[in-house]
């Protein structure tokens, strides 16, 4: 998966770091400023934050970046680091990816698939300053003693519009293949395309278009609207409506199964008024859980006055006998 490989690094960065921590690049992390490798001409001794790094490595994919940021976050060794990473992708149940070295390069057990990589991407995008990070198609970068300039390789940053990220990767072996994600009207896609035997990016429009074009994003659950009743504590024969607190929004295609599960309390109060809580409705499409909204009462309800009580206590006696 060539420099995509870098999401995992910066996804881990990003649980784990803290990203203003000071970094200085070591000789062996220099030694990937040369034109055999994507890089951003680092030198030794070289003084950058954790957040700089990152930027380095998912804007212009830096490759001694990523190697300094992997040092610091292994405790000094990338080696220490790729172990991690391995690890997080097995708890992330990513059975068919695994890292031989940060920054992507060709290696015979340094594999990963489009699923996968997806997966990757939809956690990293739950960090800011990563969909910030990968939205960005230019930047600056400081050491002790210069700017750096960053220029991204996604080209869809700036050749279309609903555009959001995330990641380019080439090496000779991976060939050329690209993590794209795009939004647009509270819709999000994320595309990938590994060894692409054609343009990229066109592709990947074309692939993020048709997730825009196919799906819709109807309400599912509809806030005001029955969902259930329950019955009124100590009134035999006497319910409550139950209604949604909130809409609920799905992404749905034309062969999606919406499901709809309904949890009423256990053990409902005594009393209620409109708008108290007394469940919860959750929205599921294909399996998949998309929302919840609190379930309240549509009106009010008293409590049961002791006569109530009584009545209903003794009522059920003869109604088991």
């Amino acid at each position: 998966m060539a420099s995509t490989t870098k999401i995992m690094v910066a996804m881990l960065a990003f649980e784990e770091a803290d990203l203003d921590a000071g970094v200085t690049v070591s000789e062996e992390a220099a030694s990937y400023a040369i034109p055999e490798y994507s890089n951003i001409g680092l030198y030794p001794g070289d003084t950058l934050s954790v957040r700089e790094l990152l930027q380095a490595s998912l804007i212009s994919s830096g490759d001694d970046a990523v190697y300094a940021l992997a040092e610091h976050l292994g405790g000094g060794s990338a080696e220490r680091f790729v172990q991690r990473m391995n690890e997080r992708a097995a708890e992330m149940g990513l059975e068919d990816t695994h890292f031989e070295n940060p920054s992507g390069l060709d290696e015979e057990k340094h594999y990963s698939t489009a699923q996968d990589l997806a997966k990757m991407t939809r956690l990293a995008f739950e960090y800011p300053e990563f969909r910030e990070m990968v939205a960005t198609p230019a930047a600056t970068i400081t050491t002790q003693d210069r700017e750096i300039p960053l220029a991204s390789t996604n080209q869809l940053l700036t050749g279309y519009a609903p555009a959001t990220g995330v990641k380019t990767g080439t090496t000779p072996a991976a060939g050329s293949s690209l993590v794209a994600s795009a939004d647009s009207e509270g819709e999000s896609y994320v595309a990938v395309l590994l060894d692409s035997q054609e343009d990229r990016f066109g592709a990947a429009v074309r692939a993020l278009e048709y997730g825009f074009a196919a799906h819709e994003r109807p309400r599912i659950v509809t806030q005001g609207d029955l969902y259930t009743k329950a019955d009124v504590p100590y009134r035999r024969g006497k319910e409550i409506r139950l209604v949604a607190k909130k809409d609920i929004l799905g992404l749905v295609d034309a062969d999606s199964k919406v499901q709809r599960e309904v949890e009423i309390m256990k053990e409902l109060p005594d009393s209620a008024e409109p708008g108290t809580r007394l469940g919860t409705v959750i929205a599921k499409v294909d399996g998949e859980r998309v929302g919840e909204s609190a379930l309240v009462a549509k009106r009010s309800y008293e409590k049961a006055s002791l006569p109530q009580r009584a009545w209903y206590t003794v009522s059920g006696v003869f109604r088991e006998n």
